[in-house]
């Protein structure tokens, strides 16, 4: 982010906007055939699901066919991550920031809050399928949307169904049909009438069988899968025994201290003290929803491919946010620990390297500049994110040395490739937390109070507060 800051300054000094340095990810520039033939975008995006769940990637438990297919075909970004949450509903602020590729406070204002935003810290924005929609490719969108009508109406022109509001059944999603005036008022919501990701993939096939060669789409698929309830059909509940699955290192019965949050909605589905037999089975459960949305991604990939135009579409696939369940002590998402911040992310599609990994420090929100870079479209001078093309291009390159995290006014952190450092301020105690991830990837052994890595907190603490200040944190400005 702070680069991505920098550039925007330098831009400007210049006189430019961000959009003349859009590139298409082939090299140096579209061929005259390449700029008549736009790519297609196809985006792929689940809910709730934790980095560490494609079996391609190293989860030798989980059955991922399919997921597997776009890792061999494509990149993966093994530290894809979001900014955090200013809300308990993570997926709100994460699903603004992936889609105008500005920073958590700022969408805050923009989207979640604007009611309560400081005067003046409104700032304009664009959502990613609003601007190719203005661009000339066709837009739908199905699925779960919880950025608000107005939003969705200036981002798709077809779509439907669409999961505006929450859910308690996958066989009974309240689901709105799509209505081009954007008006969707709640005595027209209905009950979809199969599982969640059939629903969504169903009609994701409609479309893609029904379109016919001309202007480039943009279609988004926002699966509820595998959020709770974890209820996988019979056939995928019984693939995954509970006994035999491994307990993550990191289990805990509880968390070991505070952090602001521990009873929550999400912590409260399961009982305290976690044990053993508990997490395995929410995690068997929570891989049956996987592997079934994966079956279902497998229906829309196997549409695409004989629609002809799978040559030429851009493929990403994205999870929303992680998830604890058991790890820490903790079953949801409102933390900074990796398992709760840290997403899945594929991209595939032409000129795009395939089967290879990148470990750089990315964002969601870095996939708005990414994608318009891609497809030879400039890019909104609004957008805070480093477009990834250039990782796409070589995957040992990087785009940012750290990266930031925050969760309500309860907790910040910061992590570079080697180091994380965690503060917590709840009701006027202060806790740090301070790991080596190369030799702790699990986030168990906290050095904090360690004296040999006083200067290491010092150093790690001054680079958590230029983030803080960088992203117009309002508890920096509160003293925090």
């Amino acid at each position: 982010m702070a680069n991505a800051i920098k550039r925007r300054e330098l831009l400007k000094a210049a006189g430019i906007g961000a959009a003349g340095l859009a590139m298409p990810a082939w090299g140096q520039g579209p061929s005259a055939r390449q700029q008549k033939q736009r790519p297609n975008i196809l985006f792929i995006f689940s809910d709730d699901q934790r980095f560490d769940t494609i079996h391609a990637l190293g989860n030798r438990e989980i059955r991922t066919p399919n997921l597997d297919s776009l890792a061999r075909r494509g990149v993966a970004f093994t530290q894809a991550c979001i900014m955090g949450g200013t809300v308990g509903a993570v997926c709100v602020p994460s699903r603004g920031m992936l889609m105008t590729g500005q920073s958590l406070f700022h969408v805050h204002n923009n989207i979640i809050a604007p009611e309560k935003a400081p005067e003046g810290s409104r700032r304009p924005f664009d959502l990613f399928p609003e601007l190719f929609r203005k661009a000339g490719y066709t837009t739908f969108g199905v699925g779960k949307w919880h950025n608000g009508p107005a939003l969705y109406a200036r981002c798709f022109g077809q779509g439907g169904p669409i999961m505006f509001g929450g859910m308690s059944d996958h066989l009974k999603v309240p689901i709105q049909d799509f209505d081009p005036t954007g008006r969707y008022p709640k005595e027209r919501q209905r009950t979809g009438d199969k599982f969640s990701s059939e629903l969504f993939s169903e009609s994701a096939v409609r479309f893609l069988k029904e379109q016919k060669a001309g202007d480039p789409f943009l279609l988004y698929i926002a699966y509820t899968a595998p959020h709770d309830p974890r209820m996988p059909p019979t056939e995928y509940a019984g693939m995954y025994p509970a006994e035999k699955l491994m307990l993550p290192p990191n289990f805990m019965p509880e968390h070991p201290f505070d952090n602001g949050d521990l009873k929550t909605r999400d912590e409260q589905l399961a009982p305290w003290p976690r044990t053993p037999e508990v997490v395995r089975k929410h995690i068997a459960e929570y891989y049956g929803m996987i592997t079934h949305m994966d079956a279902q991604i497998g229906r829309v990939l196997k549409a695409l491919e004989e629609t002809g135009r799978a040559g030429n579409t851009i493929i990403v696939f994205a999870g929303d946010n992680g998830l604890a369940l058991g790890r820490h002590g903790l079953f949801g998402k409102q933390n900074v620990y990796d398992h709760s911040v840290r997403v899945p992310l594929i991209i595939c599609g032409p000129g795009i390297p395939r089967g290879k990994t990148s470990d750089a420090l990315v964002y969601l929100l870095d996939l708005f500049p990414t994608l318009c870079d891609l497809a030879g479209q400039p890019a909104p001078a609004t957008v805070e994110g480093q477009s990834l093309a250039p990782l796409v291009r070589d995957p040992k390159a990087k785009v940012r040395d750290s990266v930031f995290f925050a969760y309500r006014n309860l907790q910040r952190a910061v992590r570079t490739d080697s180091w994380k450092l965690i503060h917590y301020t709840v009701e006027g105690k202060e806790t740090t937390q301070l790991f080596n991830i190369p030799e702790d990837p699990w986030e168990m052994k906290n050095l904090a109070g360690n004296p040999a890595q006083a200067e290491r907190v010092k150093q790690m603490t001054a680079l958590l507060k230029d983030w803080m200040k960088k992203t117009d944190d309002p508890l920096l400005e509160a003293g925090g």
